[in-house]
């Protein structure tokens, strides 16, 4: 994949970070009067991105303030101990929920070859490295990080994991949303440049009432733009938020429907259920892609989404 340093002209950065495919996932850069931040990181392989990053911007691995993570689900931290051991003057921040996991990872790893299968997670994620415990910083609701000039203000944000924060950057007056805001696939923008969202209800912590509030919440301080790890930057906030709020609400109707029907091969039904669903929204989008390209590019998602409905169902 090819290395390119998206600037968003206000101190905020992004890149690929090489997972699985192009624009799947993204790494966010904040630079402020020559200090950074990076908030997710995808996998162990987008570290040379990150230090190609830096070092396109004329900083050095010791500008690197804070590894921040919105949850601890491995597309946005399993490069973590990878970036601490590379960045010597970081300080890893992330919920208190998830430090634990960081610190000695191996549950978290079992618990990744649990819902991926051992084969698919270790060839997504390769061996994590610990983050060692006295660099954690464990986040509090609200508390707010001086990077160079600018604050960086994080909020507790339940709904698709209950360790899950998002993070205010009062400068850009943008919010780094990890997985709050839901999924942004750039391949299914409209062709005049709408983005299209779609909620992410993976296992095992999905809770639609959590969800909408922490969604509320980030909408409650009127972002200029909110900054997906799936995938950047998407604006504007407010009408897309509307979307996703009312497609979790659907995907909610369509889980008790699915179990209605009987929980017989659910998991099955439910995905496609979810599929049609999908498509039927981004034809309504005016996306371009035909229903088949559609249920590829979100195949894995839909597995995950499916399994995660049905765990907040049946509790």
């Amino acid at each position: 994949m090819e290395f390119q340093l998206l600037d968003y002209q206000n101190g905020i950065y992004a890149f690929d970070a090489g997972y699985v495919r192009h624009q799947l996932a993204a790494v966010h850069l904040v630079v402020d009067h020559g200090r950074a931040a990076f908030i997710d990181n995808g996998s162990n392989a987008s570290l040379p991105r990150a230090q190609r990053a830096l070092a396109e911007l004329g900083l050095t691995p010791e500008a690197v303030d804070y590894v921040i993570v919105t949850h601890i689900h491995l597309d946005h931290a399993g490069g973590s101990g990878a970036y601490m051991q590379a960045f010597p003057n970081a300080q890893f921040v992330v919920h208190p929920r998830g430090a634990r996991h960081m610190i000695d990872p191996t549950k978290l790893m079992a618990a990744t070859e649990e819902v991926y299968g051992k084969e698919n997670a270790q060839r997504l994620y390769g061996t994590l490295i610990p983050v060692p415990a006295d660099r954690v910083i464990e986040t509090t609701d609200g508390m707010v990080l001086s990077l160079g000039q600018r604050e960086l203000a994080l909020y507790d944000s339940p709904g698709h994991a209950k360790h899950h924060v998002f993070i205010h950057d009062r400068a850009a007056n943008g919010i780094f949303t990890g997985d709050t805001f839901g999924i942004a696939y750039r391949e299914m923008d409209a062709p005049d440049g709408r983005h299209f969202v779609f909620p992410c209800p993976t296992p095992s912590q999905f809770d639609p009432v959590d969800w909408r509030d922490s969604v509320e919440r980030m909408i409650a301080l009127a972002p200029e733009a909110v900054y997906l790890t799936h995938f950047s930057r998407i604006a504007p906030p407010r009408p897309l938020a509307e979307q996703l709020l009312r497609r979790i609400d659907d995907c909610v109707r369509l889980t008790k429907e699915t179990l209605r029907e009987g929980e017989e091969n659910a998991h099955a039904r439910l995905m496609a259920k979810l599929a049609d669903y999908l498509c039927a929204e981004a034809r309504r989008h005016g996306t371009t892609l035909a229903d088949e390209e559609i249920r590829k590019l979100w195949a894995m998602d839909l597995d995950l989404d499916a399994q995660g409905l049905l765990i907040w169902a049946k509790a």
